[in-house]
């Protein structure tokens, strides 16, 4: 999607993968994302090992992606 960059759809959901330098930059990431997060009331399926964080974001109650995963996907890019 040009206008998420990064991000595909897969599975009916929104993907992508993120890589960091470290640990530490991946952890610190996820936690200034925990805060809109939280704010927005949308949690994403997030996988994190070492520097890498694999994120699928859809709305269950939806059955697939809806505006809300558009609006946090452009938020996760804006943190980045």
């Amino acid at each position: 999607r040009s206008d998420l960059p990064g991000w595909q759809v897969k599975e009916g959901k929104l993907h992508k993968d993120f890589e960091f330098k470290d640990f530490n930059e991946a952890f610190g990431f996820m936690t200034r994302a925990a805060l809109h997060i939280e704010k927005m009331n949308h949690h994403p399926e997030w996988f994190n090992v070492y520097n890498k964080l694999s994120v699928d974001l859809q709305t269950h109650d939806a059955g697939g992606i809806t505006e809300n995963d558009t609006k946090l996907a452009k938020t996760l890019n804006s943190l980045q």
